[in-house]
Order: C-alpha cells, then sequence, then structure tokens
C-alpha cells in the first residue's frame, strides 16, 4: 500500500517539475492550464468477466476520492487519483426444487458480493475539442474488505398447503480469499460543463484475479476478474 502511494508521489512530482521546465524554457506555452486539484465522486455498476453485460447482473456502488490534473500540453494531461472503489457483482438468481412424496420445496436465491478497494488510475488525457477529453491508462487496486449478502424464498407445498419462508443473510468475505493487489485498464470520456465542474464515463477491467489462487493447481485456479462502468461528476478547484 505504502509503495503504491510513494510510486505515485513520484510520478505526480516529477511530471510537475518537466512541466515546470518546459514552460520556464519555451513562453508558448504559458497559455496552458496549470496544475489543478479536484475532487470526483459517482455510481459504479460492477461486475465478474463470465457474467454477461446485462443490467441484472450489475452490482450498484459508488466511487469517491480526489485528484490532480497535470497538463503537459494544451492538447494532453495526465490525471492521477486516489479513489475508494466499490466493486463486486450480482448474481443471477438460481433456484433448486425438490420433490418427495406429496412434498416439494422449492428454494429461490440471489446475492451480491461486495468487494472494497482503494483504487489509483493514473489516466493520459487527450483533448481533441475544448472541454472534451478521452483517456485511458492503469489502474491498481489494493483490497480493504468484502462480504456477501442476499436473500433468499423458500416454498414449502405438502399437498394443497404452501407455506413460504423469507431469509436475508450477509456474511464477511475472508481477506485470504481474495488477493490483495489488483491492477486494470480503464478507457473513459469526460466534458467539462464550466471552468470547475463536469462529467465522466470511465470503463474498467482488471488483469489480475479476483482469488488469491496462490498455491493452488493450474487446473483449479480461480480465474474471475473486476470489471466496472462508472459514471460520475469532477470538481476542479
Amino acid at each position: 500500500m505504502n509503495k503504491l502511494f510513494l510510486g505515485l508521489a513520484i510520478v505526480t512530482g516529477s511530471l510537475v517539475f518537466a512541466q515546470e521546465t518546459a514552460v520556464s524554457a519555451n513562453p508558448v506555452h504559458l497559455s496552458k492550464e496549470s496544475v489543478r486539484f479536484g475532487i470526483k465522486g459517482g455510481v459504479n455498476a460492477a461486475s465478474f468477466d463470465g457474467q454477461q453485460l446485462s443490467v441484472k447482473n450489475q452490482k450498484i456502488g459508488f466511487n469517491a476520492g480526489a485528484f490532480v490534473n497535470i497538463p503537459l500540453s494544451q492538447k494532453f494531461a495526465v490525471q492521477p487519483e486516489v479513489l475508494y472503489n466499490q466493486l463486486g457483482a450480482r448474481s443471477v438468481a438460481s433456484v433448486s426444487e425438490m420433490t418427495s412424496g406429496n412434498t416439494t420445496v422449492k428454494m429461490e436465491k440471489e446475492n451480491q458480493a461486495y468487494l472494497n478497494y482503494i483504487s489509483v488510475p493514473l489516466m493520459v488525457q487527450m483533448k481533441p475539442a475544448d472541454n472534451f477529453y478521452i483517456e485511458a491508462g492503469p489502474e491498481f487496486s489494493y483490497f480493504l474488505n468484502g462480504k456477501t449478502k442476499g436473500e433468499s424464498k423458500t416454498t414449502t407445498t405438502v399437498g394443497n398447503n404452501t407455506t413460504i419462508k423469507n431469509e436475508s443473510f450477509s456474511e464477511s468475505i475472508d481477506k485470504n480469499d481474495v488477493k490483495k493487489f489488483n491492477i486494470g485498464l480503464g478507457l473513459g470520456l469526460g466534458y467539462y460543463f464550466t471552468p470547475n465542474l463536469g462529467i465522466n464515463a470511465r470503463y474498467v477491467n482488471s488483469l489480475t484475479h479476483v482469488a488469491n489462487n496462490s498455491g493452488v493447481p493450474e487446473q483449479d485456479k480461480d480465474k474471475t476478474t473486476n470489471r466496472v462502468f462508472q459514471l460520475g461528476l469532477n470538481y476542479k478547484f
């Protein structure tokens, strides 16, 4: 965790130094924007890569944090961010049914996986037009904690009599079962309505597995990865 933030600080400091050197050496660049800090937040629609891209599979969460936007020229900038990031997935409802004599038991179950990370995206932005930009870059995440949560419905039919039982459940995920560091690639776009306020949309796909597969034979490894669509607002100070 500390190494991740130290690397971010070194990259940011190097880029700021390079920018200041370039500006002092070439007065033509004095018109470009200055380094600006900001905050951002938005909605996450997360799922696992093995699931279909449908609304019913998306777990809704949020992201929130801070960023620094460092212009490299009038058309390019780099934007490191630090975010609290909620990922995970919602499973499709599973249904099982068992009949014995005149008794039928039907169980319907649906659960969600909540995976909370501290994420550090490092986006390179290009502005093809005023106030509009496209971006791409890596995202480095550290797993904090997680849980599974859901509901079950059990319908028992004995002859002509039917009873229904609804239950909720929630349990913490063992941290040792999840890989601590997650690396992904992000692609997005954004637009600033004013010099301060803008909107941003981004898709991030993980390159590393969610599960901690250390010591697990290759054929038994869980190769599930995170993916998330993000939509939110940015505010530059």
